[in-house]
């Protein structure tokens, strides 16, 4: 990260100096969060247990949503910097996502499911670079890793908010998936309300010639040494990270009943939230690398207690680690390509960056899907501590060219 004198002389960032406009985008998520999190915490177990779907199956499907989205982001990205209208994107994705969801209850067989998470991920990929680069457009250089911390603290307490309220439903609709699923509808409809009268969203300039063609080869080469290097790292990270849909299948693993299930999300969510914030705002002051190598330590030790701790007390440690390693990287990584990328160019090079880990996400859910199918799940999570800690060895390489000012 370059830093400039302005930005060594700022004072400290401060949660009460965040613009109001990042709270509410991060209530946005947040919303939007319990209403995807009460669905996806109780999906992998309905499509093994009630569809009889394969662990593979359920890993490939992750990966196609995923980089689905991931695909969408880049064009998505690069619109919102031709049109200068980011918002207008993120009202447009967050729709989409909040028209799928009635389709989950409403699926009675495999494909409907498939269809209903294909238009949800569609949905994240139009919404995705847009909200992102709009944070940073709202946001002055010394408060972005505060900003991008708060923004994913908030959407991560959708993320445990929302499986918590799953396992009452499920208690007190004994077990009746199709009510949980239609409850969470209600969220996904507010959440697009909230985007669309609260948050403001900064003019930009006028679309000039280096607005034109943002998918071109001239357009990759101006983001830079720097950006690459960072997208780079995020690959081989997002190998290590496959979907939380392992986790869940991990719990059931350890024998944890299906109405329990969603409470793997709530531990995980809850370590998240709690370190996504501080990481953010302790980067503005140490640097980023720092703070992701913590994450990546982080990875590794989950990945290796999920991999051979035995009984419920190894599972929740896993967890709680695999959710901290989140709010060390997550939100981190948001911070670094801002940091990097010429400020015309912010959603292009969102777009890029989610577009290249989607397509490692795919590849790192199905491999894992495959390993845990040949070997068990000590497989599958030893895989995931190699990636992280290949990626450790990416971030001191990054350290080692000081000559690009990151840091």
């Amino acid at each position: 990260m370059m830093k400039t004198a302005e930005t060594l002389t700022a004072s400290p960032p401060e949660k009460r100096a965040i613009p109001r406009s990042i709270w509410a985008l991060g209530f946005v998520s947040m919303l939007m969060d319990i209403s995807s999190e009460m669905i996806h915490a109780l999906l992998p177990i309905y499509m093994v247990a009630v569809l009889g779907t394969s662990v593979l199956a359920v890993g490939l499907i992750e990966g196609i949503a995923e980089a689905t989205a991931s695909i969408v982001k880049v064009y998505s990205g690069a619109l919102s910097d031709k049109l200068g209208k980011r918002k207008l994107l993120a009202i447009l994705g967050y729709g989409l996502g909040a028209l799928s969801k009635p389709v989950f209850p409403l699926a009675g067989t495999l494909g409907w499911l498939v269809g209903a998470r294909f238009i949800d991920r569609v949905g994240k990929g139009i919404r995705g670079a847009p909200r992102d680069a709009l944070v940073a457009d709202i946001t002055p250089p010394e408060l972005r890793g505060a900003a991008y911390g708060l923004r994913q603290t908030l959407d991560t307490i959708g993320a445990f908010l929302g499986p918590l309220l799953a396992i009452g439903l499920m208690w007190l609709t004994a077990n009746h998936f199709q009510t949980v699923f239609w409850i969470a509808v209600l969220p996904a409809f507010l959440a697009v309300w909230v985007l669309a009268v609260f948050v403001k969203e900064p003019e930009q300039p006028p679309v000039g010639k280096q607005r034109r063609a943002l998918l071109s080869k001239e357009a990759l080469k101006r983001l830079g040494a720097n950006y690459w290097w960072i997208v780079g790292v995020g690959v081989v990270f997002t190998l290590a990270r496959f979907s939380e849909a392992f986790l869940i299948l991990r719990a059931s693993e350890a024998g944890l009943e299906p109405m329990w299930a969603p409470m793997v999300m709530v531990v995980m969510g809850v370590a998240f939230s709690l370190s996504a914030y501080p990481a953010g705002a302790l980067s503005d002051r140490v640097g980023r690398l720092s703070m992701l190598a913590v994450g990546m330590l982080l990875l590794v030790a989950a990945d290796l207690v999920l991999a051979f701790a035995p009984g419920m007390g190894g599972l929740v440690l896993g967890v709680a680690l695999w959710g901290f390693h989140m709010g060390f990287s997550q939100g981190l990584f948001g911070a670094l390509i801002a940091d990097s990328a010429p400020a015309e160019l912010r959603g292009t090079a969102f777009g890029f960056f989610h577009l290249l880990t989607g397509v490692a996400l795919l590849l790192a859910s199905v491999l894992a899907g495959l390993l845990w199918d040949m070997t068990g799940y000590r497989g599958t999570f030893v895989f995931g501590a190699v990636f992280a800690a290949l990626t450790l060895m990416g971030l001191w390489l990054m350290q080692r060219r000081k000559i690009l000012g990151i840091r």
